[in-house]
């Protein structure tokens, strides 16, 4: 350069102030920046493929680098791609723009999802990991939160089944701030349910029989999924017979044919039967099972007054205690029959509307009180053992465990018998007549007296005012002593008939088993009583004194009194003197 030109130059210098002026590059790059924003969506091409990515022009001074992984397809990625990418930063330590493929995907499918889909919409998606509480779906790109609650309409054992299946679900909740979306497969299931209830419903009809699948078993009855509505089959319509478990009859899966009992179509319930497709058993009962027909069953159930006989499935019979035998008192029905027993039994009563059938174990046999009434009529003499005695009376056997009873009053002819121990003793062999026979309240009345001739029917030939006669004392009472006589009567000699001198204690002057000699003061054939006088028995005892002494008698001893019970109650009293 000549020297004239330099001087120009360094004119031209000090003319311009070149320390104010921007660089062209620094222009450049403030012009550049200016058209990209970080975190935008921009447009750019693939211009390189590597191996684990591609560089990508987005128009910048420097072409981003794109991760191999965040391409959807990597090996179908070329050189010229058009692809959009999502600017994270400008410049990177490497002075190259950071650039995000999968961000740009997952905010262009945000953006479509929630554009397209409102709350409530329905939209595909696949299932593709599980994580704490729920899955994660894909919907066109977006992951969306699946609760484990709306999985399905039952609960779900193991999520692992559904990843990798493509399913519907509805869109319950959009959260723009958190970019979260939560779905649910349940809700549609449901729907969908409630429109298949509500068209199957429609189309039931009482009485119809559908075919269905035991789906549960409970205590009280078997629920049956019949094509999407759920019915009911009551564990009291699944049998006309006993059962105790619905499971005694059905098993979860099992294929069944019910009949429609009842629907109730705002509650959506059916109701079902499965005995109600065969005849009531009941309603032939009666014609199958008359009165009077000898059963076959078996004991299906023992109550303390029963026991149940199953005659057929759904027909029972009760057999109470009271028809089990003739003559054995049975206390429990356990006693005779046990559960699972076969029987027969003879049919005493049908109640076709109460359902009961009256049953008899003893009417197989003919009742032995008729036949003891045939063999023994009133007036046979029987003889039979004592076998028990009541303060009333004693109980002899007759035949076949068959008792009679003797009552006190039916014991003796001549004594009055408080107790039937003062005649009769357990074990002893008596001969008795049949006074009356019972069949339908099942009692024998027996008479041990009948058994000998009454000595007071002829008492005036026995027995005079005047005899003298010999006895043995055989009771002492307060007001006197009894004597038995022969035929077996007793006499009564009273305190005042011992002696001429004045007796103040019997037993001072007479004890039992004493031998005396008496005479007879009085015979009173209404009273059945005997006056004797030991006194009047002296030879020189006149009429006279003879007539004293049955007004003594007579004074002493009113009409109608009892003298033996009276004569206990002094005996009880004396006995309480001595042990004083």
């Amino acid at each position: 350069m000549t020297e004239e030109n330099l001087s120009k130059t360094a004119d031209l210098t000090n003319f311009v102030d070149l320390s104010n002026l921007t660089s062209m590059d620094t222009l450049l790059e403030n012009e550049t920046q200016s058209d990209f924003a970080e975190g935008s969506i921009i447009a750019g091409a693939i211009v390189e493929k590597r191996n684990d990515g591609a560089l990508v022009d987005i128009g910048y001074k420097a072409e981003g680098f794109v991760h191999s992984s965040e391409f959807r397809n990597w090996e179908d990625a070329k050189v010229g791609d058009k692809i959009d990418v999502y600017l994270e930063e400008i410049e990177n330590e490497n002075s190259m723009p950071a650039l995000s493929l999968a961000k740009a995907y997952a905010i262009k499918a945000w953006e479509k999802v929630t554009k397209e889909n409102a709350e409530g919409s329905i939209v595909k998606g696949i299932m593709k990991h599980r994580v704490k509480g729920g899955i994660i779906v894909d919907v066109d790109g977006v992951e969306a939160f699946l609760p484990g609650s709306q999985i399905d309409i039952g609960p779900v054992r193991n999520m692992d089944d559904y990843i990798g299946k493509e399913y519907e679900v509805k869109v319950l909740k959009i959260n723009e701030d958190r970019h979260n979306i939560v779905v649910s497969r349940r809700e549609l299931l449901e729907e969908s349910l409630r429109d298949k209830r509500s068209s199957l419903l429609k189309d039931m009809t009482v009485g119809q029989i559908r075919a269905g699948v035991v789906k549960n078993i409970t205590d009280f009855g078997v629920f049956i999924d019949l094509g999407g509505v759920d019915g009911l089959l009551h564990i009291t319509d699944m049998s006309w017979g006993r059962i105790s478990h619905p499971s005694e009859m059905m098993e979860v899966g099992q294929e069944v044919e019910v009949i429609i009992l009842d629907i109730d179509y705002d509650k959506e319930r059916v109701s079902l039967g499965y005995k109600q497709k065969t005849a009531n058993p009941w309603e032939a009962v009666e014609t199958k099972y008359p009165v009077g027909s000898i059963v076959k069953g078996r004991i299906v159930n023992i109550m303390p007054y029963g026991a149940f006989m199953e005659i057929e499935d759904g027909v029972e019979g009760l057999i109470h205690v009271s028809e089990m035998s003739w003559t054995k008192r049975i206390t429990k029905a356990g006693e005779v029959v046990s559960v699972g027993e076969q029987v027969e039994a003879v049919v005493l009563d049908i109640n076709r509307e109460n359902k009961k059938i009256s049953l008899g174990l003893r009417q197989k046999e003919r009742n032995p009180w008729e036949v003891l009434a045939e063999k023994y009529p009133i007036g046979s003499k029987i003889k039979g053992k004592v076998r028990n005695m009541t303060s009333y009376g004693a109980f002899v056997e007759i035949e076949n465990d068959i008792d009679g009873m003797i009552h006190v009053s039916d014991m003796s002819w001549t004594r009055k018998i408080n107790n039937p121990t003062e005649v009769l003793k357990p074990g002893a062999e008596v001969e008795a007549v049949i006074l009356d026979i019972n069949p339908e309240q099942q009692r024998i009345s027996l008479g041990l007296k009948q058994a000998e001739a009454d000595p007071w029917g002829k008492i005036n030939e026995l027995y005079k005012v005047g005899d003298l006669v010999t006895g043995k004392v055989s009771k002492i009472t307060a007001f006197g002593a009894f004597v038995e006589l022969s035929n077996k009567i007793d006499g009564l000699i009273h305190i005042s008939q011992i002696s001429k001198d004045h007796v103040e204690r019997v037993k001072d002057m007479l004890n039992v088993g004493d031998d005396v000699e008496a005479r007879v003061i009085k015979v009173d054939t209404e009273e059945r009583r005997i006056g004797l006088s030991i006194k009047a028995a002296k030879e020189d005892f006149t009429e006279a004194d003879l007539k004293v002494a049955e007004e003594e008698y007579s004074a002493a001893l009113k009409p109608g009194d009892e003298m033996v019970d009276m004569g206990e109650v002094f005996n009880d009293l004396e006995n309480l003197e001595l042990k004083k």
